[in-house]
């Protein structure tokens, strides 16, 4: 590939209305706030919520730069940095040039309340990158905004790896931009969930959380131990979902150590090649699981087990993480009554396909909406470090990562991606 000019670099842009993307030169970013910074890209991924613009579904009307995951190399910094200020995040005073990094796919200041609450997604300052108003990651260049409380060191990770361990690639650590952090947080809502904390600590409802002053627990108040039993549902077997159900099988099996409760989980997507995808995985995975622990499902097979192994009581919690409403309507029909529905799925225009009495005859709970990565990342980094088997690789049977491709190969990717013939791409623009 050419060299990149001073003026003009190589990206990946969408044109409207859609399935239109095209490999041009498009200005080089440059600082534009003093909080800025200039990243120069390594790798960027290809997700699944890229195909939202890519069909036209996002309501973009403008031509972009695509892509939200990135992880790079920290070539400029705004004068905001090196700066002392208090209550300013720490990487205003630490970041430098030279610096490894991985962005979330949103900007957060890290000091309005949302973010000092952990809510990261919902910043006073939150721009998605890879519309419009912030050109995206799928270039050689990008300017992060609000890049102090944005960004994250990848150093930070080399303190969770065991002695003599071999530093992660840059195509690991790209997860953590997006899909890996989202998978987290899919089982993280769950499990800390109300309706699924009175299983794990043994203290049945509505003894498990706050009570009034004064309010004493029956001495009784404790669950029976054929009650201690979790059974959860991870609909949709993309990257998001396999990331979803590693999480989550991680998290479920620390808690096995420390409490006395049995688990199981299913993983169900209709489409075979995810479903053999996932299957590797945990091959890969499962020393700790047998077949009547986890197993991989289509529809059909997961009603029938989710039915036996239950009782026809159903799942605890299911996490939906395909975004469109056949899954929240078989999310539904999994989840028993008083559950938990974890759904980080990117939904679009289409009402939910629920009507108030059923959701209110099955008491059912929903958490909807956008991970809030930032604040996930050193959760996520410890799998990360952890699952190596999962997430090291590049198209393995295990590997979550399917292949990296150069820009120039970004439509013919994109089309594949589209058709589900392909699964994590990531481009790496200096090929």
């Amino acid at each position: 590939m050419a060299a990149v000019s001073l003026s003009t670099q190589r990206a990946v842009r969408w044109y409207p209305p859609a399935y239109d993307v095209r490999v041009e030169d498009v200005p080089m970013p440059c600082i534009e706030h003093p909080d800025d910074a200039i990243v120069k890209i390594k790798l960027a991924g290809l997700c699944g919520s890229d195909l939202h613009v890519y069909r036209g579904h996002e309501d973009v009307t403008s031509p972009c730069v695509c892509g939200h995951e990135f992880v790079g190399e920290v070539i400029a910094l705004g004068d905001g940095f090196f700066v002392a200020s208090p209550g300013r995040p720490d990487l205003y005073t630490t970041l430098k040039v030279g610096d490894r990094v991985v962005s979330p796919f949103t900007v957060s200041c890290g000091e309005c309340h949302f973010c000092r609450a952990g809510i990261t997604c919902r910043c006073i300052h939150s721009t998605l990158f890879g519309i419009p108003d912030l050109p995206g990651g799928q270039a050689q260049y990008v300017r992060v905004p609000k890049a102090g409380g944005t960004l994250f060191k990848l150093d930070t990770i080399t303190s969770m790896l065991p002695p003599g361990k071999e530093p992660l690639a840059d195509s690991s650590l790209l997860l953590l931009a997006d899909i890996l952090p989202t998978g987290v947080f899919a089982a993280l809502q769950a499990l800390q969930h109300p309706k699924v904390a009175s299983i794990i600590n043994g203290v049945p409802y509505p003894f498990n959380g706050f009570v009034p002053e004064g309010i004493v627990a029956p001495q009784h108040a404790q669950l029976h131990p054929e009650d201690r039993s979790l059974t959860f549902a991870v609909v949709g077997l993309g990257p998001v979902g396999v990331c979803a159900a590693v999480s989550l099988l991680e998290m479920l099996s620390e808690i096995r150590k420390k409490a006395s409760l049995k688990f199981r989980v299913i993983a169900v997507d209709p489409n075979a090649s995810r479903r053999e995808k996932m299957q590797a995985v945990l091959t890969s995975i499962s020393t700790d699981f047998d077949a009547d622990t986890v197993t991989v499902a289509d529809i059909p097979q997961a009603k029938d087990i989710v039915a036996h192994w239950t009782g026809a009581a159903g799942c605890n919690a299911v996490l939906e993480v395909v975004g469109n409403n056949s899954a929240i309507s078989l999310a539904y029909e999994l989840v028993r009554p008083f559950g938990l529905i974890s759904s980080v799925g990117v939904h679009q225009a289409p009402q939910l396909p629920l009507t108030g009495r059923e959701v209110y005859d099955k008491n059912v709970s929903f958490d909807f909406g956008r991970c809030p990565v930032r604040s996930m990342m050193p959760i996520a980094a410890s799998i990360l470090a952890k699952r190596q088997d999962v997430f090291g690789g590049i198209g393995e049977d295990a590997s979550l990562i399917d292949r990296v491709v150069g820009l120039s190969e970004a439509v013919e990717m994109y089309e594949m991606f589209d058709k589900g013939r392909v699964g994590k791409v990531l481009f790496d623009p200096w090929r």
